[in-house]
């Protein structure tokens, strides 16, 4: 419920009598004033359907995987650990090329603006994608998925960031729980179109190719979004551009008047920001970013092993429990659509339960859930305890996208998400050759034994070393 409006809208700063780091920090302290409005929800979720085709090529690659093997391109399991013939070849090649995204391409955003990298990685993606659905060869195939992964490794970092910082620090919770809810809705319609196109061949094309062709219909969006979507207020201030942020926001107090019909409360008391820097990799090594990035890193490596150990493999897992390709591809769909409802969940509490414990929670709940799982053997408990899997999973996801993007500055906000992401593609990457690994030698249990251990330093490394973020200004948190 929004709170009652009763005070005038502050002026904005006359040109020339704030130094530009002052003028930066009331652009932001007017921001984080505004009420959520509709015009902010609408932002979000333009935003959030470019990142519906990152998650729908990250999803479909467990879902795809049986028919890859199934016609022959692809093997389920290699003799080698490091098979690039077979299905976690295939997996690592996507986290590979997200890792060489985020890490050497995620200070981008931080120079060029949120906005137009967004639009360059989404069409760099959809592109990647049309092409690598038509390649015959195994090495083709893990190239082109490389490639591919590149340009989705880049967007994630972007949306991370662009969403966090276009948003009042008051919503910032719900906002990412919402994007996280419109992106995974991606995950039933992968899902879905894989049950109902991985058996199946049209007009000569094998169905699998067809999901991935699908996804890259993703470019049409490109233009849409990018005429109507704004730059970061804050990253143009950060670079001096301080009349462009001036009318964008004008433009959000406008919205902001016109639907409560209130005048607005005053900005808060402000913190001086640096403008028009570059990315400086030295400052991330220095008190409290170096404490921040080291444990995110940890973080990072073990919850993507443990959340892509399942998601990636869950109708694989399906099968090692004795459930048939087919009937597996469908329960699959169904243990998918927990992933759009766990952000939805995720929004009634974001905001008003500390991030890093509602990760903590969520990584004890997927221990917990996962190794019940394990356990199984019918149809029915499977998927229940699956969704229940899916559900913490993404509470950890909704939590700690928004948690990492608060913990550094907006001019390196991108390039420190790169560095952490990257531990995060580095984990995701090895994931399909451990879990590979553990499936053949010690089937479904160890697979979640494994995954366990994983939770378990996640739950240490945010829970013992996290600050607290809820309820902070962006300033605030990174003096």
């Amino acid at each position: 419920m929004q709170r009652v409006i009763t005070t005038e809208i502050a002026p904005p700063a006359a040109a020339g009598t704030h130094s530009g780091s002052r003028s930066a920090a009331m652009l932001s302290a007017r921001m984080d004033r505004l009420p959520a409005t509709g015009y902010m929800w609408l932002l979000v979720l333009l935003i959030s359907l470019g990142g519906f085709f990152e998650v729908y090529d990250l999803i479909f690659t467990g879902y795809i995987a049986p028919g890859m093997a199934k016609s022959g391109l692809l093997k389920t399991t290699t003799t080698a650990f490091f098979g690039f013939q077979g299905i976690a070849g295939f997996i690592a090649a996507t986290f590979a090329g997200l890792f060489v995204g985020t890490f050497c391409f995620g200070w981008l955003p931080d120079r060029f603006g949120r906005r137009a990298v967004f639009t360059y990685s989404l069409l760099w993606y959809s592109l990647g994608s049309a092409i690598m659905a038509f390649q015959s060869t195994p090495e083709s195939l893990i190239a082109w998925r490389f490639i591919t992964g590149i340009g989705v490794g880049i967007e994630i970092v972007t949306i991370d960031s662009y969403v966090t910082e276009i948003v009042p620090q008051h919503m910032r919770g719900r906002a990412m729980a919402f994007n996280q809810m419109v992106m995974f809705a991606a995950a039933p319609v992968a899902a879905i179109l894989s049950y109902w196109l991985v058996p199946t061949t049209l007009f000569g094309i094998d169905g699998w190719r067809w999901v991935v062709l699908l996804g890259s219909l993703g470019a049409l969006l490109v233009w849409i979004i990018r005429r109507i979507v704004p730059e970061s207020p804050r990253w143009l201030a950060a670079h001096g551009r301080e009349q462009k942020a001036e009318r964008i926001v004008e433009k959000m107090e406008a919205k902001a008047l016109k639907q409560f019909g209130r005048p607005l409360p005053p900005p808060a008391a402000t913190v001086e920001q640096p403008v028009h820097r570059r990315a400086s990799l030295s400052e991330l090594l220095q008190p409290p970013y170096r404490s921040r990035l080291i444990m995110l890193i940890v973080f990072n490596f073990c919850q993507a092993i443990g959340y892509y150990g399942f998601a990636n493999w869950v109708p694989t897992l399906l099968i090692g429990q004795g459930i048939t390709v087919t009937k597996s591809l469908l329960y699959s769909s169904v243990i998918a659509i927990a992933l759009p409802v766990g952000p939805l969940l995720a929004m009634l509490v974001a905001d008003k339960v500390q991030r890093k414990w509602l990760i903590v929670g969520g990584a004890l709940a997927v221990i917990v859930f996962g190794l019940l799982f394990a356990q199984m053997k019918t149809v029915g408990p499977l998927i229940v305890f699956g969704v229940l899997v899916s559900l913490a999973g993404q509470t950890i996801s909704v939590c700690y996208h928004a948690y990492q993007s608060e913990l550094f500055p907006t001019a390196v906000r991108c390039r420190a998400n790169g560095i952490v992401y990257s531990a995060s593609r580095a984990g995701a990457m090895m994931s399909g050759f451990i879990i590979a690994f553990l499936l053949r030698d010690f089937g479904v249990p160890g697979v979640f034994t494994g995954i366990t251990a994983c939770m378990v330093i996640v739950m240490i490394s945010i829970g013992a070393f996290g600050p607290k973020t809820n309820g902070l200004r962006l300033e605030e948190i990174n003096r």
